[in-house]
């Protein structure tokens, strides 16, 4: 692992323009055709709609991660993985302990709204 920072950019012209929003997990299902252990789920973001992501959260259980409120980025390129576009992002870090991608959702600690933005 590396412990060298990234160079300096601005905020306005990097994380300004990522729509980083609130949703909740509505459903999760195994994703069989991705490269990797997966899940395949939906998030609702409110009035952004529901969108699809694959994503390696597999270290928790489906009934722990549905439910659950998570931090997307919705103006990525949709991303062919197996035979699912995944539409957003969900943000997380590694899981600890396990192999490299393997993550656990950021999860806010109030009870936020869904839609809400990422600032």
């Amino acid at each position: 692992m590396s412990d060298t920072i990234k160079p300096v950019v601005a905020k306005e012209e990097t994380f300004d323009r990522l729509e980083i929003r609130l949703g909740q997990v509505v459903d999760i299902q195994p994703e069989p055709s991705a490269p990797k252990p997966a899940y395949r789920l939906t998030v609702d973001f409110g009035k952004f709609g529901r969108r699809v992501s694959v994503g390696r959260f597999t270290k928790h259980a489906v009934d722990e991660l549905k439910g659950q409120k998570v931090l997307g980025v919705l103006n990525f390129e949709p991303r062919q993985i197996g035979d699912v576009v995944s539409e957003v992002l969900i943000l997380g870090v590694q899981y600890p302990k396990a192999d490299s991608g393997e993550a656990t959702p950021i999860v806010p600690m109030a009870d936020a709204r869904i839609g809400g933005k990422l600032f």
